[in-house]
């Protein structure tokens, strides 16, 4: 399936105890196959929107042995009806789900894993606030994993998410996360040829997803029902700790391709950004912790650029690609979206199909960066190679924060201030209940507060 169809398919489905170190895993591993003679992978989800019903549907599409969705997990007892209706229908018996099976609750995740067996795979799609709790809890379990994107939006969850990649490594699990970019064969293929100085030395690399308001970035007052707690899990985007906010959740893929392409992280980024148009529109005030742009320079440790350009301006121009400029070439990455095919490296600054001195050209059935994720990592599983893509999944997310960051403070941020900084946005998340507040609170008005650049420096907005 290719990337549009994809997304197509995701438009659809949107409609229908801390971890005391890894030493304390060190040694154990998880066999190869299950006993018996059953090779069947098992799937338990965790977070049944419409990104965990898509996971699914990639990981029961595999064809390398048998795979079945076995338990699911949510706070919303509606999203995971509807997941199961549209995965039942679409994979039949491969969706093995009985009512006794079906978990809701902030400890559903528990529950879920429960059904696994030790090799066997869990699914974690919720916001990124409980990625180190479920991660740790998988771990204890010895699963293998695949875990959406965004991990982490803060410095405590990102240095406990280091932790656990450790100790997950050292149970020999195997770990895939959601930055499907870098399973796309023609990045991929564009980043092999550059390392090997089809451009010359990279100077400067652009990405740009400027487009009208995504998913739930933009929101209004909340109704009062459900709990706000729930109310802001279901709004997830418009919430500095349920997501990293726009800029960490839709502008990761393109960042972390880039830096793929570089081969490096950024050091450090300055950053501006602000709210135009944070109204509705027939009006009504929007509550959410987003600018509306946002314009990010990164810089690397040899003084390359990146330019990461963001907005959610409903009429403005749409530009969804990404470039990296080198001192011999340069090199088109993404012809659109997060990794739209083909990628071309061309020998001007200015690329024409008469410059052109490669193009991409993919085979069908390794088309789609998201099977290919799902492909790779059972793969890794069924051979048992190494396989983790936590550390690095870790470090994209770190990377975005601190983009985010400078544009929310005005401030220059580097990588070592975004993975230390000592905000936690999300206290206490392993212990939620459907009774909790949120970690976020609204005044009398309705109101959270936002970013203030320059005024609110030492963090991203006023602590209560």
């Amino acid at each position: 399936m290719n990337t549009e169809s994809r997304s197509s398919r995701r438009e659809f489905i949107k409609t229908t105890s801390r971890l005391a170190g890894a030493s304390a895993f060190a040694g154990m591993t998880v066999p190869n196959v299950h006993a018996a003679g059953d090779d069947t992978i098992q799937l338990a989800l965790i977070g049944c929107g419409s990104r965990g019903t898509s996971a699914v549907g990639d990981a029961l599409s595999v064809k390398r042995g048998p795979i079945k969705l076995v338990a699911m997990a949510d706070v919303f007892s509606q999203r995971l009806a509807s997941s199961y209706d549209h995965l039942s229908k679409t994979y039949g018996a491969q969706v093995d789900v009985p009512q006794d099976r079906k978990f809701i609750d902030f400890d559903s995740y528990r529950h879920a894993m429960d059904c696994l067996r030790p090799g066997d795979i869990a699914i974690l799609t919720t916001p990124l606030a409980f990625r180190p709790p479920h991660f740790d809890y998988a771990i204890r379990k010895s699963l293998h994993l695949f875990m959406e994107k965004p991990l982490t939006a803060d410095g405590p969850s990102s240095r406990h998410m280091l932790k656990l990649s450790a100790a997950a490594e050292a149970k020999s699990l195997k770990v895939g996360v959601g930055l499907m970019s870098r399973h796309s064969r023609a990045i991929q293929e564009a980043a092999r040829r550059i390392h090997d100085g089809a451009i010359g030395d990279i100077l400067l690399m652009r990405g740009y997803r400027m487009s009208e308001a995504v998913g739930s970035a933009f929101s209004e007052r909340w109704p009062g029902e459900p709990s706000e707690l729930l109310w802001q899990i279901s709004r997830f985007h418009s919430f500095i700790w349920a997501s990293g906010g726009c800029f960490n959740d839709f502008y990761i893929h393109i960042i972390d391709h880039l830096c793929m392409v570089k081969n490096a992280w950024p050091v450090k980024a300055q950053a501006l950004g602000g709210r135009h148009y944070r109204t509705t529109p027939d009006g009504k005030r929007c509550v959410d912790q987003n600018f509306d742009s946002y314009s990010v320079e990164y810089t690397f440790a040899d003084g390359a650029k990146l330019l990461m350009d963001g907005r959610c301006m409903p009429g403005a121009q749409k530009i969804y690609s990404s470039y990296a400029h080198g001192s011999k070439g340069m090199a088109i990455v993404s012809a659109h979206s997060d990794c739209g095919m083909p990628s071309s490296i061309h020998s001007s600054q200015q690329p024409s199909p008469a410059n052109a001195v490669w193009t991409s050209n993919v085979p069908n059935d390794q088309s789609s960066p998201y099977q290919n994720e799902w492909n790779d990592l059972v793969d890794a599983i069924r051979d048992d190679r190494p396989y983790s893509e936590a550390t690095r999944g870790v470090e994209a997310s770190v990377v975005a924060s601190m983009g985010r960051m400078a544009a929310h403070t005005g401030q220059q941020i580097t990588y070592d201030d975004a993975l230390n900084h000592a905000d936690c946005y999300a206290p206490g998340v392993e212990a939620f209940t459907m009774d909790s507040a949120p970690p976020l609170r609204s005044d009398a008005n309705g109101l959270y507060p936002v970013p203030q650049p320059g005024v609110v420096t030492d963090h991203e907005y006023a602590l209560s």
